[in-house]
This record gives C-alpha cells, structure tokens and sequence, in this order.
C-alpha cells in the first residue's frame, strides 16, 4: 500500500536519524521485534481500546519485545509517539523502511532467491557472489523453493528481478510460436 509506505516515511526516517547515533543493528532488531507484536491482532485490539490508557499500551509492547534497546529513552518516546498518534499499524512498514535505509547506509540490499531446488552451502555462495557482481552491491540473500520453477531461479532486489528459470524460458518460447 502506498499510502502506508507513504504515511511511514517519515516515522522510519526519524528513527533512522536516531540510530545512527549509536548502534542501527540494535535499533534494527526492536524495530523488527516492535513490528512483529504490532501484527497481532490481539496487541491491536487492546491498544485501540478505550478501555486501555496509552501508557498502558506503550509498556505492553516494551515488554513485549526482548531487545535490550527497549530500555532507551528514545525508543519508550517513539513508541509513545506512534500510540499518541494512533500509528500502531505502521509498524511493520516503518520496519521494512527502516531496514531499506540501513541496507543503502551499508551499500547492501535484500535479494529474494526462489530455486527449483533448496539451495545451500557453497552453492548459495557462489550465486550470491555472482549476484552481487551483477547488481554491484551486497546482497543479504534468503531463499525459498518453487518446484513449479522446473529448473534455475528468479532473483528479487528490490523492485529488479532476474528470472532464469525454466518455466520464464518456456514461457517465452510459448510466447514467440505463437506470435
């Protein structure tokens, strides 16, 4: 959704700015963990309670999250910035956004590797390398199976993709014999 992602921006911008004063790993980790209690249903049915106050809601989901950063000042005012303001939903893109920043601070991104087939060890290596020499950046990969791939894989970077697999070539071909 646009308009979430648009709506986030800024709160992820603001927290970025913060955690480069210290360390981003750690702000990434209870942002991530924030997010992750934002998305369930039952957190946000207590905090859009009237029945709950707002400094209820915000120590909920500071005790909630394990992250030893929880305890920063700047962190209890984010999250009681984002429960005065009824922003509790946004967590998971803000989460998303800020992890964007960080990646582009450290020259890196995510890479989404679907494979026919599992792919690890030394395998997984090399194609990474060969990613990254292509995409000329660091890529953190994660990879899921498809068998329906037949054979080769789709890489996902950002808003790039890189389909080799068999089935894009059968559909290519599909798409030349019949044109």
């Amino acid at each position: 959704m646009a308009e979430l992602a648009t709506i986030a921006r800024p709160y992820a911008e603001a927290l970025f700015g913060v955690a480069e004063g210290g360390d981003v790993a750690a702000w990434s980790a209870l942002v991530q963990e924030l997010a992750q209690v934002a998305r369930l249903p039952e957190v946000l049915s207590v905090a859009t309670s009237p029945k709950v106050s707002r400094a209820q809601v915000v120590e909920l989901l500071l005790a909630a999250v394990k992250s030893p950063q929880k305890d920063a000042p700047a962190a209890k005012n984010f999250v009681q910035m984002l429960v005065d303001n009824h922003r509790l939903a946004l967590l998971p893109e803000i989460a998303v956004q800020f992890d964007e920043l960080k990646n582009a601070r450290e020259g890196a991104a995510d890479a989404l590797i679907v494979s026919a087939f599992a792919l690890e060890g030394q395998q997984l290596a090399d194609l990474t390398a060969s990613l990254e020499r292509k995409f000329k950046r660091k890529l953190k990969s994660t990879v899921q199976v498809d068998p329906s791939l037949i054979g080769g894989v789709r890489v996902t970077v950002g808003d790039e993709v890189l389909d080799t697999s068999v089935r894009a070539q059968l559909a290519g071909m599909q798409t030349a014999l019949t044109n």
